[in-house]
């Protein structure tokens, strides 16, 4: 017997979108599914009904013959069958542990959109993690150096700034009439340079509520300069977060690249000196810091934040992994930034 559906195709499509995302499937083939959603929420109740009932959804720009099914097995009040099929192999718990530390964090400090190297939209983004209970998401688009991730030069930049005042405006985002609402915040992943300065003007990292600084380029460079200049940018007093320290990737479908080698004690050491928190990032693939210098940048008195990296709306649920490598590694919740309030991580993370 067919099991019963009422969220409606919308809801379905973007579904299983997020699942598609959240086990990191190539974002060209999750595309067709929030097109899909996006044409549809264009159509009345009216047009909608007449179309699944004769057939014609496909003639629609942007609803192929897979998304048609879904939205008609919807639309007739049954749980479609592809949802049906990823919520059986995708929609269960992704790790064993952390998800204590998972429902502390407040939100995520590190994720990219369709403006650099993400693949949706902006407010596809905030729209998530409101959905997954975020108090805030930082929106860290790569700066642009960063050529082949579309990094944005001061000027694209400034004018994200204005779409996220946008975004905030139209979902309700937090003011000082209303400090508890969900809040879309300003960021950026910076470059950190071959000489430890940063890739974007102190006018434009001023503007900002948060950056996250990381390396790139270079990354098989030789430990003493590498160590310099990762020591430079963390002294920065624009730097808030070292973003995937070691740029390491482990598995998955770029293949896999060595951590880049440096002093991680000196490197560390500077982070707690300058207040600067140390990320792991939640990526399966990155895993980043490796066990040992989580272990050590812990012990040194590091603190941290982790973050899902992500590049995809389903992939901001990818943060679970972090946490329960933070667990396994004893690393108190308070010392993790984003289980901070949005007032005490923005008053953080103001220029130093």
């Amino acid at each position: 017997m067919t099991e019963a559906y009422d969220a409606g195709p919308v809801a379905a499509l973007r579904r299983i979108a997020f699942l598609l995302e959240r086990a990191r499937e190539d974002t060209y083939k999750v595309k067709a599914y929030r097109a899909a959603a996006a044409a549809v929420l264009q159509l009345g109740d009216d047009e909608l009904g007449r179309r699944v009932g004769d057939g014609t959804l496909t003639e629609l720009p942007g609803i192929g013959a897979s998304t048609a099914a879904v939205v008609t097995e919807a639309a007739r009040g049954r749980l479609p069958r592809r949802l049906g099929d990823l919520e059986h192999r995708l929609g269960g718990p992704q790790t064993a542990g952390g998800h204590a530390l998972r429902a502390a964090l407040r939100g995520d400090l590190h994720s990219h959109s369709d403006w650099s190297d993400g693949g949706s939209p902006i407010e596809e983004m905030a729209m998530t993690a409101m959905e997954l209970g975020h108090d805030y998401l930082v929106l860290t688009d790569h700066s642009p150096r960063l050529k082949v991730a579309r990094g944005l030069s001061a000027s694209r930049l400034a004018r994200q700034l204005e779409v996220v005042d946008a975004v905030n405006e139209h979902l309700g985002g937090a003011t000082s009439a209303a400090p508890e609402g969900f809040r879309l915040l300003k960021g950026i992943e910076v470059d950190i340079l071959d000489d430890g300065g940063l890739d974007q003007s102190d006018e434009m990292l001023e503007q900002l509520d948060l950056r996250v600084a990381s390396v790139h380029s270079k990354l098989r460079m030789d430990s003493r300069p590498m160590t310099r200049r990762m020591v430079a940018a963390v002294r920065n007093p624009f730097v808030n977060v070292l973003g995937h320290c070691t740029g390491r990737l482990v598995t998955g479908g770029r293949g896999t690249r060595p951590p880049s080698t440096f002093d991680a004690e000196e490197v560390f050491a500077a982070c707690v000196e300058h207040d600067v928190a140390v990320e792991i990032n939640a990526r399966p693939e990155r895993r980043d810091p490796p066990t040992a210098l989580l272990e050590l940048a812990r012990d040194l008195g590091c603190l941290f934040s982790i973050d899902s990296d992500a590049h995809a709306p389903g992939q901001l649920d990818l943060q679970v992994h972090g946490c329960e490598r933070a667990e396994a590694a004893g690393i108190d919740p308070d010392r993790i930034v984003n289980t901070w309030s949005r007032d005490r991580l923005i008053s953080w993370a103001r220029p130093r």
